[in-house]
């Protein structure tokens, strides 16, 4: 196992959908352990292939209530989609490891129902609400090409913007 580079805003694969994984093989298990080194490391509650600039619509996420459990809750998610949302929740000071150094409030639904597959290739169904629907929705974001920041207010966007582009001109 290896701890991954996490790729960090404005990079361009972030903003751009993951290819959807067709076949399990021995790399894609790799990723997997290498991903769930990289998750607990940071430390975050969820991590997409893309933010460790792999191109593939894959995620790994742990919800578990107590950090001391010995079953770590650690899951693993091949090409998921919501196929059901509903209802409105605010996720409060909402943060994203390839995010730095910024936190904001962001609209998502209360509750979704997502498919996907697991690292075996079996099919799952999640019907989730609260945090692990928060982590799904924003895990999958990715996948999709999307970050928080594109689901909160233009101005609150682009201050962040502005404050990454002076970092990124300052280090030149």
């Amino acid at each position: 196992m290896a701890l991954l580079d996490i790729v960090t805003y404005p990079a361009p694969i972030l903003g751009k959908p993951c290819k959807l994984i067709e076949d399990i093989d021995e790399d894609l298990v790799c990723l997997v352990e290498d991903m769930t080194e990289t998750l607990y490391d940071a430390p975050g509650l969820g991590l997409a292939a893309v933010q460790v600039g792999v191109d593939k619509a894959m995620l790994v996420y742990d919800v578990a209530e107590d950090e001391n459990s010995e079953s770590t809750g650690l899951k693993v998610l091949i090409n998921p989609k919501i196929v059901h949302a509903e209802g409105k929740v605010t996720s409060e000071n909402e943060g994203c490891l390839s995010v730095p150094e910024f936190r904001a409030d962001v609209p998502r639904f209360a509750c979704v129902t997502v498919e996907g597959v697991d690292h075996e290739g079996k099919p799952v169904k999640i019907d989730a609400e609260g945090l692990l629907s928060i982590v799904l929705q924003h895990e999958i974001d990715h996948l999709e090409g999307k970050l928080f920041i594109d689901r909160i207010s233009s101005l609150k966007r682009s201050m962040y913007k502005r404050r990454v582009a002076k970092a990124l001109k300052a280090e030149r």
